[in-house]
């Protein structure tokens, strides 16, 4: 069967996977660009079209940041990672964070109480909108992604629902050298997570910490 994955997950110090207050301008709310610095110099984000200019890093940090779509069939979302609206939708010509020609290239789960058809982007990203659990939600995406991974992307409550329902078989989780203080903490209700987990830390001469949780047999 294939796996679940969660790649370039970020949290701060004091657990904190995004800030308060997000916004159309600010989609880590106050945590600004802090959470995700360590990737932007890399070559996998600059490739992305992410902040910088140059053809990026080539070190520890793009080691784990290029694995992000290799073998990746879909990928599931949770509604706050697609766009800052809460509710019914106000305004359904808002296609995401990402422009025209999406990074994804496969079809996306965006999991939300508030379906809307199907969106049709450039490059074969497709955003699918569904009311689901996460397991009906990866039921369906396993449909989509054929043979291939399912990538979990976020935000917060969307991976902390699927490790609550012992869905995921590899996290990547990236602890940058900051503290936020206030945001969605990843870890809440989670007690006893790294007894399911094999897990490997890696330090990066950026400050940051590549923890990889690969999950035990069942």
């Amino acid at each position: 069967m294939s796996l679940v994955r969660v790649h370039n997950f970020t949290v701060s110090l004091d657990g904190f996977g995004t800030g308060e207050g997000q916004s159309l301008d600010a989609p880590f709310g106050h945590a600004g660009h802090r959470l995700m610095s360590w990737a932007f110099t890399t070559r996998t984000f600059r490739g992305m079209g992410m902040h910088g200019e140059g053809e990026g890093s080539f070190g520890v940090d793009e080691s784990f940041a290029s694995q992000w779509a290799t073998g990746i069939g879909v990928e599931i979302m949770g509604r706050n990672k697609f766009g800052p609206q809460r509710g019914p939708w106000a305004d359904e010509e808002w296609k995401g964070w990402w422009g025209d020609d999406p990074v994804f290239h496969t079809p996306v789960v965006v999991l939300t109480h508030h379906p809307r058809p199907v969106l049709e982007m450039e490059g074969g990203t497709t955003f699918h909108f569904v009311d689901a659990d996460p397991v009906t939600a990866l039921a369906q995406a396993r449909e989509l992604a054929g043979d291939l991974d399912v990538r979990i992307g976020g935000g917060v409550a969307t991976v902390r629902q699927f490790l609550e329902a012992d869905l995921i078989d590899h996290l990547h989780v990236v602890v940058a050298p900051i503290v936020l203080g206030r945001g969605e903490r990843l870890w809440d209700g989670l007690e006893g997570l790294e007894e399911r987990f094999e897990i490997e830390a890696t330090p990066s001469p950026s400050g940051v910490v590549h923890l990889i949780l690969t999950r035990r047999p069942r």
